[in-house]
């Protein structure tokens, strides 16, 4: 049985159009070997986890210190260059996007997510994905890159102190009163001091309350502590990063029994073939996500 199982886990398809006879077979072996080659390079790269944090100094979140994040407001990177009214959009219903996470990488690469608050717009997403059509799908989801040169106009060529002396070199656009993300590009016609990024924040922070105290309402000018109107932005969590390492030791014999999608208990042997025979035959999109779940659940409450 043990050499049987063995046999079943090195089973693998390979196209082999135009090879014959032992050209054919050398053309596997050739393929296994770089696959285990692949697979090597990858555990040596090492893999890192994030997980939410409660915040133990606001200020450590401010965008001249590169913080990792979610919920809230996002720290902008680059504070002036800011995503267009086309681009920071729901594909399906046109309302601005939300602030989901972002993600920093050393000097100076940042990761930014947003997300549309409907769900009805998500399932649409997802119904769109599942279409697998060419040329430019809507997406109510989506992840904006930002990259700057060591030496840019924004921050201090070096590392950020982070003893409270640290300060950006300028300061960012105006962003939208009501949630303190996009670029306020639309005045109050009546104060003309609050800006706002879309019509439809203006209308939500006048009928919240801008209605009454629109001459006495003081918009911040700092864009690192933006006044924000909104109360439906999602919590504010600071993202804190380990190595996926030190949970595949910790995970338990119980639980690896209960996740892996190999059984290694002797009275389960014939379960292992028929999951093995099923991951088999299975298409690419359920074996990926196979392992996509038992890599998750060796740290369930990560968030990258």
């Amino acid at each position: 049985m043990d050499s049987e199982l063995e046999d079943l886990r090195k089973l693998r398809i390979t196209t082999l159009e135009g090879l014959e006879g032992d050209e054919g077979e050398e053309a596997v072996e050739h393929d296994e070997e770089e696959e285990e080659e692949e697979e090597e390079e990858e555990e040596d790269e090492g893999v890192t986890l994030g997980f939410v944090e409660k915040l133990k100094n606001p200020r450590s979140l401010l965008r001249h210190l590169f913080p990792s994040k979610a919920g809230g407001v996002p720290a902008w990177l680059d504070p002036v260059n800011l995503p267009p009214e086309k681009s920071r959009t729901c594909g399906f219903c046109g309302e601005p996007l939300q602030f989901l996470l972002q993600k920093k990488s050393t000097f100076h690469r940042t990761l930014f997510v947003f997300m549309c608050p409907s769900m009805s717009c998500l399932l649409r997403d997802q119904h769109e994905q599942w279409k697998r059509e060419g040329g430019n799908l809507c997406r109510s989801v989506k992840v904006f890159r930002c990259q700057l040169p060591r030496t840019n106009p924004f921050y201090s060529s070096e590392p950020p102190r982070r003893d409270g002396t640290d300060k950006p070199l300028c300061t960012g656009v105006s962003l939208c009163c009501w949630c303190g993300t996009w670029k306020g590009e639309k005045l109050c016609s009546s104060c003309r001091k609050v800006r706002y990024c879309s019509e439809k924040h203006q209308a939500l922070h006048w009928r919240s309350g801008h209605k009454n105290d629109c001459r006495r309402i003081i918009s911040s000018e700092a864009s690192d502590s933006p006044l924000v109107a909104s109360t439906t932005l999602w919590p504010e969590y600071e993202i804190a990063i380990e190595e996926e390492y030190v949970f595949n030791s910790e995970v338990s014999e119980e639980n690896s029994s209960s996740t892996s999608l190999v059984p290694t208990d002797n009275n389960k042997k014939d379960e292992m073939v028929q999951s093995l025979m099923d991951q088999f035959e299975a298409d690419a999109d359920k074996k990926s996500w196979a392992s996509f779940q038992e890599r998750l659940a060796r740290a369930p409450e990560q968030v990258l």
